[in-house]
């Protein structure tokens, strides 16, 4: 096999078939059939090539790549889960596989164990894994939109970060970008988390809030919206974004990855780029779709509301420009910097160098 998984070429293989089909075979007489039968020879001829001609592509063998998440398979990644349903991957030459994560933390962790090529992950989780010594590359913006929040019932009396202080405040978990942020904001306030107590929640983290087991919950616009359709009720909002506007979502692979994978990892974002720009132009179609694919996914009409919130945190003033995907590194290395200036990394940290924008389609780039 050729590298990237595509069979070498057949073209040796077919002249030479075609040399011996030229050669008059004998029957079994010892007879040629040159002369004897030229449309049944003919027929058969082009029986034969007609055949090999689609041999290629039914022998092509796809590539397997992994994607470490920070979460289970839910709706707001329809794009990802409709991959039996649309085939952007395998059109790539690609096997998709998925691997649930509790985090962006729990993805970095994924795939530096070797269960994944990629990670579907948050700047907060790259950058504390760059201060542990990681050799990381961030190389797609999936969501350019901060999309963390902080949630918490009028009744409360939580209207901005300085209230939070000695309260319990729900997380998915430890090692998520709702815990990440959440640190952003206390930190911007004065706070520490050691001035909140932090209960872990899961991914359904509303629910305790609505139970009253926290006062307020670390979340994103997407379980915001879920909350509501539960009956959360009336709520005071703390957007991370109006403190720090960072990427929700990167793309990360290991330096080496990187280097040695290259043109598979140029596939896999085009694929991911077809994938996105889809379900921005076809959310009614992804909310049916993730009734099927998605954990989460049973009410089309609170898919479609995911959906759209997720398609809108897609697309920036940068994207627009340059097309899905691109960074504005100015704004990782500002989210960088602040990470150290809040104690939360101790070290420097140049994004130019980790931010990769190589194998980012071009906005023109053919689909």
């Amino acid at each position: 096999m050729a590298t990237g998984g595509r069979p070498r070429s057949t073209q040796g293989g077919r002249a030479s078939f075609e040399a011996r089909l030229r050669r008059a075979p004998q029957d079994e007489e010892g007879g040629s059939f040159r002369g004897r039968r030229p449309s049944a020879y003919l027929s058969l001829l082009f029986l034969l090539l007609t055949c090999l001609a689609a041999f290629p592509a039914a022998a092509q063998q796809l590539d397997k790549f992994t994607v470490a998440g920070w979460s289970q398979p839910i709706s707001e990644i329809t794009n990802l889960l409709a991959e039996p349903d649309k085939g952007f991957f395998k059109a790539k030459g690609i096997a998709l596989d998925y691997v649930p994560g509790t985090g962006g933390g729990s993805a970095i962790t994924t795939m530096l164990s070797g269960r994944a090529d990629i990670a579907f992950t948050d700047p907060a989780s790259l950058y504390l894994a760059l201060d542990k010594g990681e050799t990381l590359v961030a190389i797609y913006n999936i969501y350019p939109q901060n999309v963390f929040n902080v949630v918490a019932p009028k009744a409360n009396g939580i209207r901005n970060a300085a209230d939070l202080k000695g309260k319990r405040i729900g997380v998915y978990s430890l090692s998520s970008g709702t815990r990440q942020n959440l640190q952003v904001l206390l930190h911007q306030v004065g706070l520490r988390e050691a001035d909140v107590t932090i209960e872990v929640t899961g991914l359904l983290n509303f629910a305790p809030l609505i139970q009253g087991q926290v006062d307020a919950t670390a979340a994103t616009d997407t379980g915001l919206l879920v909350g509501r359709a539960r009956g959360l009720g009336e709520v005071d909002v703390i957007e991370v974004r109006d403190h720090l506007n960072l990427p929700s979502d990167i793309f990360v692979v290991t330096q080496a990855t990187y280097e040695a994978k290259k043109p598979l990892l140029k596939r896999f974002l085009e694929a991911y780029r077809d994938s996105a720009a889809w379900m921005i132009a076809s959310p009614e179609e992804a909310a049916k779709l993730a009734i099927t694919r998605a954990i989460n996914g049973r009410d089309e009409a609170v898919n479609l509301g995911i959906i759209r919130l997720r398609n809108a945190s897609t697309v920036s003033p940068t994207t627009d420009r340059e097309g899905l995907g691109h960074f504005d590194l100015d704004v990782m290395q500002k989210g960088a910097d602040t990470f150290r200036s809040l104690g939360l990394i101790g070290r420097p940290l140049d994004m130019g160098a980790i931010v990769k924008t190589d194998l980012i389609p071009a906005k023109d780039a053919p689909r």
